[in-house]
């Protein structure tokens, strides 16, 4: 049996091919599907599901390549690489190295800015769905998201103290089965309106009556929503450790691969054009909060509510490597200061157990969180955020890396037909991402004017 080390701890790798796919798909399936009919209804029956299927098509075949990377410099027999960064520093020079932590850094604090958004925008919507259901479909349930923003906001920050909290199993079962729970909720409630209608809607061409320039706009958010949705190449290569050596890790995982973004992919096209279908060039810009259902309430409540605890766990898993680093680099330049070192220490009866910090954890910590609500109190809007988190982590991490260390570990060399393909492939993906972030940032702008900051709107 392969043993593996993770900080010291000794393990077991015995996954398998089904563990691996199962992997993927609780990696894959999150929030971003939430806004799967809203993109389908800016491109239309045509664009949207060939969009859909075309951001599958590229993950997988650069998963592929990325799968390859574990091993360095062989696939099969060469030393491992447990992470992402250490699979990059291995094939390419150490100034993709710094683009590369750029790129993973700035992603994982943005999805926490998304996280934050999305989960005050369903604590805002089971507050208006109850609203509706006690005074009717027409009353003013109108509410403000700042204070439930701030709260969560500090529930994070407090979670934040606790220590390893992204080892925690319990926690990233609780993030699996509930963000399972809502993507089928979600889906059971466009099926159930779609039928309810009695016909289908929607046009072939997506959202008429839009200017050429909203239109584009729009457009553009939808494909940076899409890639968001298929995000899962910054943990391939962890989900790769903990298979078993036999068959090959990357035959093994390429398999796995295929398997899971497969099934992502059978979801996603159901519940993007179940919702297209449901609600036509109408669909809301997330399937739970738009209020596109508004009974049973209690069904769109237990949605909602499982994407704020989704969104609890999932949030800590992104922030704690941005703790680490900050305290690496702190610890690093102040290595004898009290302050960081003197660990101080809190009985917490709730959970029985005792918690240790440091007053620079506490603080670096702390800042952190703080920033980002502010942010996502300044920029409190879903599908455009998450457009610009898509377009942001696509091009570098599901293409650029897998295929320069691809290129790399090959040798593929200058002028072959597979270099110009691949190269092709990696400057088209960046020309999408280009395209997507100005999309996504012209709407930041537009929705700016028309919205004061700290206002969530979704």
């Amino acid at each position: 049996m392969e043993i593996g080390h993770i900080e010291g701890r000794e393990y077991e790798r015995k996954g398998t091919v089904w563990t691996a796919s199962a992997h993927i798909v609780a990696a894959v399936i999150g929030s971003g599907v939430l806004a799967l009919a809203w993109s389908v209804a800016q491109l239309g029956w045509v664009a949207g599901p060939l969009a859909l299927t075309a951001f599958a098509i590229v993950t997988c075949y650069t998963s592929t390549l990325l799968a390859n990377a574990y091993r360095a410099p062989d696939p099969v027999t060469g030393s491992r690489n447990r992470t992402y960064m250490e699979a990059v520093r291995s094939y390419l020079s150490p100034r993709e190295v710094y683009m590369c932590a750029v790129a993973q850094y700035v992603n994982l604090w943005g999805t926490m800015v998304g996280y934050t958004i999305t989960a005050t925008i369903s604590m805002v919507a089971i507050k208006r769905a109850n609203c509706f259901h006690k005074f009717g479909h027409e009353a003013n349930c109108e509410a403000s998201g700042t204070l439930l923003m701030l709260l969560f906001g500090v529930i994070e920050l407090i979670l934040s103290q606790f220590p390893n909290l992204e080892k925690i199993t319990w926690l990233s079962v609780m993030a699996a089965i509930m963000s399972f729970a809502y993507s089928f909720i979600g889906l059971g409630l466009s099926i159930g309106k779609w039928i309810g209608n009695g016909f289908t809607k929607g046009d072939l061409i997506g959202t008429v009556g839009l200017s050429p320039a909203k239109k584009t706009w729009s457009s553009l958010q939808a494909l940076g929503n899409i890639a968001f949705a298929y995000t899962f190449a910054e943990v391939l290569i962890e989900i790769q450790d903990t298979l078993k050596p036999s068959p090959p890790e990357n035959v093994a995982m390429k398999k796995a691969t295929f398997y899971g973004i497969g099934a992502t992919t059978v979801f996603y096209l159901s519940l993007g054009c179940a919702g297209y279908a449901a609600f036509g060039n109408n669909a809301p810009g997330n399937i739970l909060t738009g209020f596109g259902f508004y009974e049973p309430f209690w069904l769109v409540d237990i949605g909602n509510l499982c994407v704020i605890l989704h969104l609890f766990g999932a949030y800590q898993v992104y922030a704690q490597p941005i703790f680490a680093a900050v305290e690496r680099q702190v610890a690093a330049k102040w290595p004898d200061a009290k302050f960081i070192n003197r660990v101080h220490t809190l009985n917490v009866p709730l959970f029985n157990s005792t918690l240790s910090f440091t007053l620079s954890k506490l603080t670096f910590r702390s800042i952190i969180v703080l920033v980002t609500t502010l942010v996502a109190m300044m920029v409190p809007f879903f599908n455009a955020v998450l457009g610009l988190l898509g377009a942001f982590s696509f091009w570098p991490l599901t293409v650029y890396f897998p295929i320069s260390m691809h290129i790399a570990q090959e040798k593929i060399g200058r002028g072959m037909p597979k270099w110009f393909f691949l190269h092709g492939l990696s400057i088209f993906c960046l020309m999408i991402s280009i395209a997507v972030s100005i999309g996504s940032v012209v709407d930041i702008a537009s929705s700016l004017k028309m919205s004061a900051p700290f206002k969530t709107i979704g």
